[in-house]
This record gives C-alpha cells, sequence and structure tokens, in this order.
C-alpha cells in the first residue's frame, strides 16, 4: 500500500533524485497523471464502475446532457418510473436499450410520439439521444465508469494506491524515465523508459486478470485464476 508521501518517497529513490529536489518535486503531478490515467483507461477496473441519478428528463427533449456527473463511459441508462421518483429504489428500474442514432432519429424523429423512453444512443461523449422523446420529467439513473479522485497530498490514499502500488510505481517511472532522459535519447540509456514500460505491461495484466476474477468473468466466468492447474469449469 502506498499513501502519496510514500509514493513520493518511493518515486524518488527509483529514480535517483533527492526527495526534496525541486525540479523532481515540479513533476510528480505530472507522473501521477500519467500513472493514474494509463491505469484508468487500460484497466476497466471494477471499483471504477458507479451510478449516478442526479439528471434528469425534460418533456418533450429528446437530449440529456451528461456533463455534470463526469462519467467516463457510459455502460446502461436507466428511466425511473413513476416520473418525478428521485430515489430510484423508490421507483421502477426501465433499462434502455442502446441503439444507433440512426435508428432512433427513424424510429422517432417526431415529438409527436413522446412516451417513457426506451431507448438511448451516444450523440457525443457528454451527450445521449433518447427514444420516444420523453413525455415527463423522469429521474435518469446512469451506470458507468467514474474516474477516482487523484492520489494528492490532500487525498493520501486511492483505491489504486492501496491496491495496486507497484503498478502505479511502474506506470509513473515510464513518466519519469522520459522526464530524467529523453525517450529517444541514444546518448543516455535509451532502454530505461523500455524496461519501465515492459514492467508496467507484465504488472498491468496481471492486475486485469484479478479483475476479472472480481467480475467473475475469469476462466469459465468464475472467480478462478486462469492457469493450468486451475482449469475452467465445464
Amino acid at each position: 500500500m502506498l499513501t502519496y508521501n510514500t509514493f513520493v518517497t518511493e518515486l524518488a529513490l527509483l529514480s535517483q533524485f533527492n526527495v526534496s529536489d525541486p525540479n523532481f518535486l515540479s513533476n510528480v503531478p505530472s507522473c501521477l497523471d500519467y500513472a493514474q490515467n494509463r491505469i484508468n483507461r487500460e484497466l476497466n477496473l471494477l471499483t471504477t464502475v458507479s451510478t449516478n441519478s442526479t439528471l434528469a428528463t425534460t418533456s418533450g427533449v429528446r437530449t440529456l446532457s451528461l456533463t455534470t456527473i463526469n462519467a467516463n463511459v457510459v455502460e446502461n441508462v436507466n428511466i425511473i418510473t413513476p416520473a418525478g421518483t428521485t430515489n430510484p429504489e423508490l421507483g421502477v428500474r426501465n433499462p434502455l436499450v442502446i441503439a444507433d442514432k440512426s435508428f432512433i432519429d427513424w424510429v422517432y424523429g417526431s415529438s409527436t410520439t413522446k412516451a417513457v423512453p426506451t431507448s438511448f444512443a451516444m450523440l457525443d461523449n457528454q451527450t445521449i439521444v433518447l427514444g420516444p422523446w420523453p413525455d415527463a420529467a423522469y429521474t435518469v439513473e446512469v451506470v458507468g465508469t467514474y474516474w477516482p479522485v487523484s492520489l494528492s497530498a490532500g487525498n493520501q490514499t486511492t483505491w489504486i494506491s492501496t491496491y495496486l502500488p507497484d503498478l502505479l510505481l511502474a506506470a509513473a517511472m515510464v513518466q519519469m524515465s522520459g522526464f530524467m532522459k529523453n525517450f529517444g535519447s541514444q546518448s543516455d540509456d535509451p532502454k530505461m523508459s523500455q524496461s519501465w514500460e515492459a514492467q508496467f505491461i507484465t504488472l498491468r495484466d496481471s492486475a486485469g486478470v484479478e479483475d476479472a476474477r472480481r467480475k467473475f468473468s475469469s476462466t469459465g466466468w468464475s472467480t478462478d485464476l486462469p492457469n493450468a492447474y486451475n482449469p475452467a469449469r465445464t
């Protein structure tokens, strides 16, 4: 497990910087951004999946902005009925079917067919299109991945720093290698960043297997570790 303070200390040791070096400290935020962004993008971690039910449709308006909820990837959308129910647990979840925008335009091209939406399409990364057009103000529950708050001096621990500390350090060292020595420089140590990149990939893949087990999507759709001594159940 790493805290922000121990992360900074370990990163300084691995990169052979003095932990109080202002040049080193100025690059720590960039290292963290690089490391955490890569881990969040390349691993669909179960811990990043969450729900948000703060949005609501507007009668006669078929688009819904997701800007305020900061969803990274939308996985499911539920319409809560009856209209006006703000707590999904007190209403009925009506899962929407993902569709192509052209289908929604073709089938639900007019507001004259207003009803409880049954389908949605992504208009852009922060806007969904509903079909049919909503006939009332319905609470919308968005299920998806939401990137967690970054590790920082004011946020000493995160899920990644607690459960994937080795991966966090390896990813940070890829970026730190570029800061210390140009990634492509042949006069310094051209293999340094590549070595840390290889280490990151090895650790990333093992973390991916572990998270697949958490999701019951490992070997045989189970929590089993995939290896020759633990074959899939049939």
